[in-house]
């Protein structure tokens, strides 16, 4: 294949598609469910009724004239790509960031992957005797991370199209209140949007993680949860009680030293999960909330927020 060509095409840099042919090399790809079964299994994985309508009406049939050559290359590169690394819990793209607005293929083509990899990782997590619940729960946050999407008018996708790959390779697994990201030394605990932290909640959670994580992966030994975030940032001490939820989750850990990220603008992802929007001004944001007004008087400070890592033993 012409991966210049295929990259004009795309409207994406070339060494993207490069990056892509390497990684997927002539590995096998995987299927997508039956177009009729499609609409059960969005279901399942929570997946909003007009999020649900876009990709049943962008659907990768054989004949659509939404598909062309080089967009049914990278679906299946993509699929073969993420397959190949069953098991891992690295960030992971599973290919360019696509012009969206171009249609209902450009725009959904990473679900359509995600989809095809619903076999592939449900087979993953029964090996491992994961009960379905689990998986089915973990597998969810395509929904939520879709539905957010939209409230974010399209800013989000970049960064859960990656996002979404550790659930497809089985890194990821949601437990009450908390998600837990298996690998490495510890494991990572992430906040979903999914109601109140609250301090009750998350003990539960954690109490689930301590007996799920030996039994299901007997061979990873772990002795820590860390969390790196910008709720963990000592500053927000600053402006909200004592008794919120967000400082009675950070007396939880202790802090590693602060080294900032240059990979990470905690500004920015302060305002993708409070507000979840990128470029809206400052003066326009709500201020309902002390957490609300805590970053926006912040940030008008001329201040910067910081993600902090924390650790506390299992």
């Amino acid at each position: 294949m012409d991966l210049d060509d295929t990259a004009a095409r795309l409207g994406v840099p070339v060494e993207d598609v490069d990056r892509v042919h390497r990684l997927a090399g002539d590995r096998p790809s995987a299927p997508l469910p039956a177009k009729a079964d499609a609409q059960a299994l969005l279901d399942r994985l929570a997946v909003r009724p007009d999020d649900a309508a876009e990709i049943m009406a962008g659907w990768p049939d054989p004949d659509s004239p939404l598909w062309t050559p080089e967009l049914r290359w990278l679906l299946d590169r993509s699929i073969a790509l993420v397959r190949a690394d069953l098991g891992g819990h690295e960030w992971l793209p599973p290919g360019p960031e696509l012009p969206r607005e171009r249609g209902l293929a450009w725009r959904h083509l990473y679900v359509y992957a995600y989809l095809a990899l619903v076999g592939v990782v449900t087979g993953y997590h029964r090996d491992h005797g994961v009960t379905e619940a689990v998986s089915w729960a973990s597998l969810a946050d395509l929904g939520r991370n879709l539905a957010i999407d939209r409230r974010m008018r399209r800013e989000g996708w970049p960064v859960m199209q990656s996002w979404l790959t550790l659930h497809a390779r089985g890194a990821i697994y949601e437990l009450g209140r908390l998600q837990y990201h298996r690998g490495g030394t510890a494991i990572d605990l992430h906040i979903p949007e999914s109601g109140p932290m609250t301090p009750e909640s998350v003990t539960a959670s954690l109490d689930e993680a301590r007996a799920f994580f030996p039994r299901h992966f007997p061979d990873e030994h772990y002795t820590e949860f860390a969390c790196g975030s910008w709720l963990l940032d000592p500053q927000l001490l600053e402006y909200l009680p004592e008794d919120s939820n967000i400082v009675k989750f950070q007396r939880r850990f202790a802090l590693d030293p602060y080294e900032k990220q240059e990979w990470i603008d905690a500004d920015v992802e302060v305002m993708r999960f409070v507000f979840r929007t990128l470029t809206t001004p400052l003066d326009q944001l709500p201020r309902r909330t002390v957490l609300q007004r805590a970053i926006v008087d912040h940030l008008k400070a001329g201040r910067h927020w910081q993600v902090r890592r924390g650790r506390f033993p299992i």
